[in-house]
């Protein structure tokens, strides 16, 4: 039976709130200190998501992520429309266990306020949301150089269209707000995103400022396609 301690409007605006560009390894690679599979990340994995009971508590969170969770061009919020339901659960339990720090979301992701079923239903609802093809997108500079960065080093894990891999954790980052991408990328490069993927953190700590913008706005223009 799906039980909830606390009103839905709280429960939704926990998972809205727990979104960025988490980057997670292969199950089959396990690096426990990050991406452990277990406890209630693990129950929220396998509970069965109710889409119809995520959608009734997202609206609450429509006030910061808009409408069908399209998010923030300016980067303040980002587009949680079509991500990954893996991704989703994997944000919100890492900040509920202190791997991932975001002090505003804390309490409303207690784990006195929602529960791993309530979650999943979050999660499934805003995974199976459309993605269209008018978000954020940077200044158009560098962008060569950049494509050549990201074929290299960034499309096996997050595809090459940007699609991310719902299996292995990795998030999708087409469709996504650009500034929303820098500022995440820049926050792994510097450690301030504490929750990242050690091998992310490898391919973008020598980055410039300069070159995370121009492999920000590239992943911007990724193509949106439904994912599978």
């Amino acid at each position: 039976m799906f039980r909830t301690t606390h009103s839905w409007p709280a429960c939704a605006l926990a998972l809205a709130c727990a979104l960025a560009l988490a980057q997670t390894p292969p199950p089959s690679e396990p690096e426990p200190q990050w991406n452990t599979m277990q406890g209630e990340k693990l129950q929220a994995l396998q509970a069965q998501g109710d889409a119809a009971r995520g959608a009734i508590a997202f609206e609450i969170c429509q006030g910061c992520h808009r409408a069908q969770a399209l998010g923030r061009p300016d980067g303040s919020y980002p587009r949680l429309a079509g991500q990954h339901a893996t991704v989703l659960i994997k944000q919100l339990t890492d900040v509920r266990a202190g791997r991932r720090l975001n002090t505003k979301m804390l309490p409303f992701a207690d784990r006195h306020v929602i529960g791993p079923q309530d979650i999943a239903d979050i999660a499934a609802y805003l995974a199976a949301l459309p993605v269209p093809p008018d978000h954020g997108r940077g200044p158009g500079r560098g962008l060569a150089q950049a494509r050549k960065t990201y074929e290299a080093e960034c499309a096996h894990c997050h595809g090459n269209a940007g699609e991310g891999d719902a299996q292995r954790f990795y998030p999708r980052v087409s469709g996504q707000h650009y500034k929303y991408l820098r500022r995440e990328t820049i926050d792994i490069r510097d450690g301030t995103r504490t929750n990242a993927n050690p091998r992310m953190r490898d391919v973008v700590k020598g980055l410039s400022n300069e070159s995370i913008e121009a492999l920000a706005d590239h992943m911007s223009r990724l193509p949106v396609q439904a994912l599978r």
